[in-house]
């Protein structure tokens, strides 16, 4: 058999089992993952799963940490903020090249995923809502048509869209953002750029100073629970 015809192998099969899961929220951020463990999931030896691991480590979702082992990717404040940033400036030049490139593939393919995205929320699907809400911000690099940039945005594209499963998990932070994607939709048919790229910015930014309150809650958590311990055992 030619080799460009051979279906994915165990490891690229193991890597998207562990990357789905990842990304789902299946693994907490911070979860130690043992490669006996996922191959006896997976129904495989554990070559393909440490394969697997180095891949996805490639890609930001796994740490290795030498003598510890395998973890999911975690972050702090800081780097959400700076993970944020960098979003930004990809999806705003992946924007303005969209609108140059094909803008009406894109009020097309938005209106589409809007449409998928009112169902979600009357369905009370919020996983669904978070996926359609991720390949709503990918259609941008799809028709930015620059392989480059493309390139830039996967190398975040995961974990973005991991932290939007963890983070973006309130009701009403679904209906703001619901309504945003609308006027984004709206506004590309309308052919108004300079309103498209100002509520882009703003939208990502609402979106930043969330999930940077939801990460600086989880840090004082985390700092309470060991000094709460401490005061127990003192006590006896």
């Amino acid at each position: 058999m030619n080799t460009l015809d051979r279906g994915p192998s165990l490891t690229d099969l193991a890597a998207q089992e562990i990357r789905n899961r990842i990304v789902r929220g299946v693994f907490q951020l911070g979860e130690p993952l043992s490669e006996i463990a996922l191959a006896t999931e997976l129904g495989v030896s554990k070559t393909p799963v440490r394969e697997a691991l180095m891949v996805l480590k490639r890609q930001g979702l796994i740490e290795v940490h030498p003598q510890r082992g395998s973890f999911v990717f975690d972050m702090d404040a800081n780097q959400v903020r700076k993970l944020s940033e960098l979003r930004e400036v990809l999806e705003l030049a992946a924007l303005r090249m969209a609108l140059a490139t094909d803008r009406r593939a894109l009020a097309k393919q938005w209106a589409d995923i809007v449409k998928k995205m009112r169902k979600s929320l009357d369905a009370d699907d919020a996983e669904l809502y978070r996926t359609l809400d991720g390949g709503f911000h990918r259609v941008l690099f799809e028709l930015a048509d620059n392989a480059y940039l493309m390139e830039a945005y996967e190398l975040i594209a995961f974990r973005v869209q991991a932290l939007r499963n963890r983070l973006s998990l309130a009701p009403s932070l679904n209906a703001t953002s619901f309504d945003e994607h609308v006027r984004l939709a709206e506004l590309v048919a309308a052919g108004d750029d300079e309103a498209i790229v100002d509520l882009m910015g703003r939208h990502i930014e609402a979106t930043r100073e969330h999930y940077l309150a939801a990460v600086t809650a989880r840090e004082a958590e985390a700092a309470v629970a060991p000094a709460k311990g401490r005061r127990r055992t003192a006590r006896r």
